[in-house]
């Protein structure tokens, strides 16, 4: 197999599984998977939250859309905005006590979609493999101080 191919794979397995992660976790939990990222990220955050800036780094979601998804998790009472008193010009998204609970719910779901439609289809070696080669991916592009969304 070439580079272009692993490539080529790579992103097709990105716009099959993304969209099907995408309607089982609304459909099962009125979460879209954007909403999901992002409360997944502020849950892992020291003190459930984080900046804007850093959440725009963290999350999947692109920063351009970050602050609109954050806009709509704090209309839904999941999120809430904190002014940051060491950046005026900054806040924090911060994770409310429901978007905890809503992720919690939606945490088997999602886990069991990222099964059934991908690491289910490879061996664990093949999934160790993956994960292996993309970590060394994102590691190199963090040492040369790419800023890679995760």
């Amino acid at each position: 197999m070439d580079n272009t191919a692993a490539w080529a794979g790579l992103l097709r397995v990105h716009a099959a599984l993304v969209p099907l992660l995408d309607q089982e976790l609304q459909a099962a939990h009125g979460l879209p998977l954007t909403w999901y990222d992002v409360l997944l990220e502020l849950n892992a955050a020291p003190g459930r939250r984080l900046t804007m800036t850093d959440l725009g780094v963290a999350a999947v979601v692109s920063r351009s859309r970050v602050s609109r998804v954050v806009d709509e998790l704090v209309r839904a009472g999941l999120v809430e905005r904190e002014p940051n008193p060491d950046d005026k010009r900054s806040a924090f998204a911060k994770l409310t006590a429901e978007g905890r609970a809503r992720l919690k719910a939606a945490a088997p779901t999602y886990v069991a979609g990222i099964e059934r439609h991908f690491t289910g289809r490879m061996t664990a070696a093949e999934a160790a493999t993956v994960a292996t080669a993309l970590g060394k991916v994102l590691r190199a592009h963090d040492a040369a101080g790419v800023h890679i969304v995760r």
